[in-house]
């Protein structure tokens, strides 16, 4: 089985799931993590030398490749990734993969947030909590007809990663 989880930048993606996948005893894997490796650069660098759509094409060229996968894996993907390129389709219509949307409150995501604006190169410009409000609302208000098509969603408000593991584990078997 693939576990793709999707959901906002600093909804805990990557960190749930290198837990979750050690509870499971699956593999772990990034997508920008996986991109940054293949293209020998950050996806920062991807995004300035490259361009938004050569960056596009090549996640959802190798989400395509990750889901054929027969291996056990916990997949995190970009915020973006489900929102384009028919991404998110195309991880409903595996059959073998299950996709869990990080659920975070605006409230959440911009405390996350404001606290990680420096390492983050989308967000490092917004200076106030109301500017981020806004441009985290704005964003959430594009991305949720994507995100809300997972067939599992997990709220992340208010929990340690350890509970939202377990909530995970709970409403996948």
């Amino acid at each position: 089985m693939i576990i793709v989880l999707i959901g906002y930048m600093a909804s805990g993606k990557t960190s749930i799931g290198k837990k979750l996948a050690k509870k499971l005893s699956y593999n772990f894997l990034d997508l920008d993590d996986f991109i940054e490796e293949k293209e020998n650069m950050s996806v920062t660098d991807v995004f300035k030398q490259k361009g938004e759509i050569y960056f596009r094409k090549q996640e959802a060229y190798h989400l395509k490749s990750i889901l054929k996968s027969e291996n056990n894996t916990i997949l995190s993907v970009g915020g973006g990734t489900p929102c384009y390129s028919g991404n998110m389709d195309l991880i409903l219509e595996t059959e073998k993969a299950e996709c869990i949307y990080l659920k975070a409150s605006l409230k959440t995501l911009v405390n996350k947030l404001m606290k990680k604006k420096a390492t983050r190169p989308l967000i490092a410009h917004v200076e106030t909590e109301e500017e981020m409000t806004e441009f985290i609302g704005k964003h959430l208000f594009e991305r949720a007809q994507f995100y809300n098509q997972a067939e599992i969603k997990v709220s992340i408000d208010n929990k340690t990663k350890d509970e939202v593991v377990e909530d995970i584990v709970l409403k996948l078997f």
